[in-house]
C-alpha cells in the first residue's frame, strides 16, 4: 500500500538579504491557511486490498481522520465507514465493504 503526502511545508532560508527574508515571510503568512486545510493535507493510499466485511486502514495522518474519499474502485462493492465507534481514530480508518475489492483513497 503506497501513501502520498499531499503537501510539503515551505522552509524558511536565514539570508543576509532582507528582501528575500522579506518575501519568505510573506509566502509563510500566505500559505499557513493552506497547510491548516485539512482536506490538503491529507495522504493518498494506494492499492489498499479491502476483504468482505469491517477493514481497518492504517491513515498515517498522526491526527484524527476527518474525512476520505474513494478516488478509484476497481470492482464493485459498497463501501462506508464505521468511524463513529472506532477505538483508535487518530490511527485508522475503519471501512466495511459489501464484496473484496481493491481501492485507492484520499484520506484527510
Amino acid at each position: 500500500m503506497a501513501t502520498n503526502s499531499a503537501l510539503v511545508k515551505f522552509q524558511l532560508i536565514n539570508t543576509s538579504d532582507s528582501d528575500l527574508n522579506q518575501v519568505q515571510q510573506n509566502l509563510v503568512r500566505t500559505l499557513n491557511p493552506i497547510y491548516n486545510t485539512q482536506i490538503l493535507g491529507g495522504n493518498l493510499l494506494q492499492n489498499v486490498t479491502l476483504k468482505m466485511g469491517t477493514n481497518s486502514i492504517n491513515h498515517k495522518l498522526g491526527r484524527t481522520l476527518v474525512g476520505w474519499q474513494l478516488t478509484r474502485i476497481r470492482a464493485l462493492s459498497t463501501i462506508y465507514d464505521t468511524q463513529d465507534s472506532n477505538k483508535s481514530p487518530t490511527l485508522t480508518l475503519d471501512l466495511t465493504s459489501s464484496a473484496d475489492v481493491i481501492v485507492d483513497l484520499y484520506v484527510f
